[in-house]
């Protein structure tokens, strides 16, 4: 069958997200397509948090370049391990400790066990009780022997998707505590948009995510959409091999019309070709959510 598209939107990025982590059906371990260096940097850094030896790591990349995928693989490697993730949000900017909260809020039951100061400045932060505006210093101290304090029951990930989306009072504290974490069983991972580095961020250890290799990014798309590919959408893919994730969301898109409904072509804007209508064949057409169950038995991306 012809797998067809009527265009590539920008929504289609995230159809792959998830189906890109899959597992080997022999049960060995799980991996993702193209990814093996920045796969082994991430099981590096949990072997060293659960040894008992603090990491933070840094992934920057372009939106859509496979940042997310990879967060999802460490916390589904991170067996025997606690959890906690936050992600920015871009409305909640503009809001002082948003973003904090986010990740604190599952252990704020230990919030007794800290000191007097550090106590009173995270409550005053998070609204949990009045005050006048908490001293920035206290509120680090507080979210370090907070989450020190979590990881010594079990090793800790703390993951931050869409870093720079954070506010600025988040981001400040979650740098503070990352430049003073020693010996605690605890990793601290930020997923980052962009190269330049000109962020609360900058000078902690860094990962470049780039995009996959064409050979990568074809495999991708021909593990989750089954049948034959438009080959177009494979040239796209060859001319812009850092999005196969987005290609093949949109190619995965469903065509609700009957047979030998007249579908619009994408312009491809790389090719030049203007925008036509044609005629398709009465042949079913992929769903995205048989895109999404064939990646998670077939193929992984980073996409």
């Amino acid at each position: 069958m012809m797998v067809s598209t009527d265009r590539f939107d920008g929504a289609a990025s995230g159809v792959l997200t998830f189906a890109a982590v899959v597992m080997s059906r022999s049960g060995a371990r799980r991996g993702l397509r193209g990814r093996r260096h920045e796969c082994e940097a991430l099981d590096r850094l949990l072997a060293s948090a659960r040894a008992g030896r603090s990491r933070v790591l840094v992934l920057r990349g372009e939106p859509g370049v496979g940042k997310t995928a990879l967060v999802e693989y460490l916390l589904e490697s991170a067996t025997g391990c606690r959890t906690a993730r936050a992600a920015g949000v871009e409305s909640e900017m503009e809001l002082p400790f948003a973003g904090l909260h986010q990740l604190c809020a599952p252990m704020l039951e230990r919030l007794d066990r800290l000191p007097g100061p550090q106590r009173d400045a995270l409550a005053i932060a998070f609204g949990l009780s009045t005050g006048d505006p908490p001293d920035r210093f206290l509120v680090g101290l507080a979210v370090l022997t907070l989450l020190a304090d979590a990881a010594e029951e079990q090793p800790l990930v703390c993951v931050v998707d869409e870093a720079q989306w954070l506010d600025r009072v988040s981001a400040q504290v979650l740098a503070f505590v990352a430049r003073r974490l020693q010996a605690e069983r605890l990793a601290l991972v930020f997923a980052v948009r962009g190269l330049d580095g000109d962020d609360q961020l900058a000078g902690l250890q860094e990962l470049v995510v780039r995009g996959l290799r064409d050979g990568d990014a074809r495999a991708l798309l021909e593990a989750v959409v089954p049948g034959r590919i438009d080959e177009r959408i494979k040239d796209r893919i060859r001319r812009n091999p850092r999005q196969p994730a987005r290609v093949a969301g949109a190619a995965a898109r469903v065509d609700r019309g009957r047979a030998g409904r007249r579908v619009r072509t994408p312009r491809c804007p790389a090719a030049g070709q203007p925008d036509r209508t044609e005629p398709r064949a009465a042949h079913p057409v992929a769903s995205r959510s048989d895109a999404t169950a064939a990646a998670r038995g077939g193929g992984g991306a980073g996409g």
